[in-house]
């Protein structure tokens, strides 16, 4: 069957970190409690490594990063849940310090903390699609990609503009229009890696 065509989902009403670590499976609560919560800070983890691979773009305050991937792919793999307190943990420890946002940064005065505020949010929205099967084949990955992105720049550019005195015009063309290749290329490796995940899992039966 072709990656484009939906196919019956494994494990309806499953995120893939639901199948992969067994949390749904007879763990006792205790377990799963503490299996959540290693979900939850290695997700965090993950987007502030992400963040480090960082790519100025001149005339903008807002760098390509691998942030903006790593919490969808939060998102998509832990659920809404899971995926937003993840962030949470993030956006929590950078603003208290931790340099794990963008370049090593850290706190909440840089023009770009609006974009890891939607970021939170996208990593929610992203959650509850991929517990409908939104990641389960090409087109609906797609779909859930571009959703969470939406929702990641339309708190990000009116923040970006409010914290630098852009005009929103302005902002578009400095905190959105120069990423859109690089969130294509982003939603394409998504496209091949989350629906490859399912079906691994749905051949492990």
């Amino acid at each position: 069957m072709s990656a484009l065509t939906p196919a019956a989902d494994p494990r309806p009403g499953h995120v893939l970190a639901d199948v992969l670590t067994s949390t749904r499976a007879g763990a006792s609560g205790a377990r799963a409690y503490v299996r959540d919560a290693a979900l939850v800070a290695g997700g965090a983890a993950l987007t502030g490594i992400a963040a480090q691979l960082a790519v100025p773009v001149p005339g903008s305050p807002v760098p390509v990063t691998g942030q903006t991937f790593a919490a969808l792919l939060v998102g998509a793999g832990l659920g809404a849940r899971r995926g937003f307190l993840s962030m949470a943990l993030y956006t929590l420890a950078g603003v208290a310090g931790m340099p794990w946002f963008a370049e090593a940064s850290s706190g909440a005065a840089m023009p770009s903390f609006g974009y890891v505020l939607g970021m939170l949010l996208a990593a929610t929205v992203v959650g509850a699609l991929a517990r409908r099967g939104g990641d389960r084949d090409v087109l609906r990955t797609a779909g859930t990609m571009a959703a969470g992105m939406a929702v990641t720049y339309a708190v990000g550019v009116p923040y970006l503009a409010v914290a630098t005195g852009m005009s929103l015009s302005e902002a578009v063309a400095a905190g959105l229009v120069p990423f859109l290749v690089g969130d294509m290329l982003k939603a394409l490796l998504a496209m091949g890696a989350l629906p490859g995940a399912w079906k691994l899992v749905g051949r492990r039966g």
